[in-house]
């Protein structure tokens, strides 16, 4: 089945959504018993056993999965160093054939790995499609880049006649590959797509609370790679922490600021650095301008905001206001939020679904709270829908004081704050004065104002005039997801033109001519 989709897709064709059904039913009745470990090409059943359970029907379990211990971190680091020596040596264009046939595994299997993403995270189906579609393009995008790469290397010039001199990249060994649940097929499958090729192996740990999504994905790989290039674990936090504490020679990552920051720090220590590679979300911003098309800008904010349920590193979470158009912006937004349907994700017409788990409703529960506290106005949503699952409304809030709290602080959540300020070069200022820096949009019809925007925003993914998504879309190929400040640990980002080159280091050599 040829399935186009994005995250701007408004609507799956009828024979998607049916297979799309089918699939999301079989993910969450499949019981299998728990999930293995992956290591040198064995399946490892030992560890405490977690659940995880449908967070559109949290009665029912869709994951178990056993939980690595530091002894069997060790050892699928080991197997990774020692199959890591012939895979270096491995030619560009064989790694890269063994890329394309796992992408043309994920193509196949597209809908099934949709299925089991609604399934865990409670995805609506064309979240879930757009991130098994986006699997394919990462795999599409790398190996494109690698293969018109030169395999990276360069003849460089010579001041004797005798020598020739070339630079090189090569691999540093084995990288932990470390994904969130958000999206625990693109995310996992594009940090490691882009270290394999460039001759690494990998240690794959999923987020725990997507632990069969991030598995399908891994075994894919692992089927089309040599034994032991391509290793999987499980667990939590302690997993996780001893993955980063092991022997590996750098970490690809996405999650939150605090943790990867721990793991910058962590490997920067000793007697030389390893690389980490991380993107760790954002408290993302856009700018409305007096100039600005409002119901253009209502429509992409609302589209960024709360799809995934603002459970997206891009997601619009803070809109800044010229105070002339403030009241009629909000106006339009809330109409456009109190339309927007909150169901299962095997309701056709669902546009947002469930978060993730109780903890995030209860965080969404206390913002609540203190936007009350703090006497600001509910606009929209600020509750919880009469169902079961764990559904809160989508939310809109005004009248926050200028550097709240919640207006600087990434939640996670479909939880939107509108500020109002005077002027556009006190909505920049206002826009800048967070530590994160990963997308911001703007509206204006002021091209002045819009080349101000873009000279002084401190972001690395930046949209103007983007009705489908005010600050989210980025799609393989086309943006670069590249986080500055808090958002990113390199500068440069995922999706993009330089980020292969991040799990390499440079070599020079220079050789006598025969």
């Amino acid at each position: 089945m040829s399935i186009d989709v994005n995250y701007a897709t408004t609507r799956a064709d009828a024979a998607t959504s049916v297979a799309f059904e089918s699939a999301l039913e079989s993910a969450r009745n499949h019981n299998s018993g728990p999930l293995a470990h992956l290591i040198d090409g064995q399946q490892i059943e030992t560890g405490e056993v977690f659940v995880r359970v449908n967070p559109a029907h949290p009665g029912e379990v869709v994951t178990e999965a056993h939980a690595a211990d530091s002894a069997l971190v060790a050892a699928a680091v080991s197997a990774a160093k020692r199959a890591q020596r012939q895979w270096r040596r491995t030619s560009t264009v064989a790694r890269a054939q063994a890329l394309r046939s796992a992408q043309a595994e994920f193509q196949d299997r597209l809908v099934e790995i949709a299925g089991i993403l609604s399934a865990e995270t409670g995805k609506s189906r064309l979240e879930a499609l757009g991130e098994a579609k986006e699997v394919v393009d990462l795999v599409d995008t790398y190996t494109t880049q690698f293969e018109e790469s030169g395999d990276f290397r360069k003849r460089m010039n010579t001041a004797d006649p005798n020598e020739e001199n070339t630079d090189l990249l090569r691999p540093y060994g084995v990288f932990a590959v470390i994904g969130p649940f958000n999206f625990p097929a693109a995310l996992n499958v594009g940090m490691a797509t882009a270290a394999l090729l460039m001759g690494n192996a990998i240690v794959m740990k999923p987020s725990d609370k997507a632990p069969r999504s991030g598995a399908t994905v891994t075994e894919i790989l692992a089927r089309h790679l040599p034994v032991g290039v391509v290793n999987l674990i499980h667990g939590g936090a302690a997993t996780g922490k001893a993955l980063t504490d092991a022997s590996v020679d750098g970490i690809a990552f996405t999650g939150s600021a605090e943790i990867g920051w721990n793991m910058v720090r962590s490997l920067g220590d000793g007697a030389f650095g390893r690389p980490v590679l991380a993107e760790m979300g954002g408290k993302n911003v856009t700018v409305v301008s007096r100039h600005a098309d409002l119901d253009a800008a209502a429509e992409g904010v609302a589209r960024s905001a709360y799809g995934l349920s603002g459970q997206k590193c891009s997601a619009c979470s803070r809109v800044v206001v010229e105070a002339d158009v403030h009241d009629e912006f909000v106006t339009k937004l809330v109409e456009r939020v109190n339309a927007l349907r909150v169901s299962d994700p095997e309701d056709a017409d669902a546009f947002m679904g469930p978060v993730i788990d109780a903890n995030a409703v209860a965080r969404f529960e206390e913002a609540v709270a203190g936007a009350r506290a703090a006497g600001a106005r509910i606009e929209a949503g600020g509750d919880r829908p009469d169902r079961e699952g764990y559904f809160v409304n989508p939310t809109v809030i005004s009248g926050l004081p200028i550097g709240h709290d919640l207006t600087r602080r990434e939640l996670f959540l479909p939880f939107v704050t509108v500020s109002r300020v005077d002027s556009f070069d006190d909505a920049i200022d206002e826009a800048n004065a967070v530590d994160y820096g990963l997308a911001a949009g703007v509206f204006s019809a002021d091209n002045t104002e819009v080349e101000e925007f873009l000279d002084r925003i401190e972001a690395g993914v930046l949209y103007v005039n983007r009705r489908s998504g005010a600050t989210t879309g980025a799609w393989p190929g086309i943006q670069s997801f590249c986080g500055w400040k808090s958002s990113g640990s390199s500068g440069k980002g995922g999706l993009g033109p330089w980020y292969l080159q991040g799990f390499a280091r440079e070599q020079s050599r220079t050789l006598p001519i025969a």
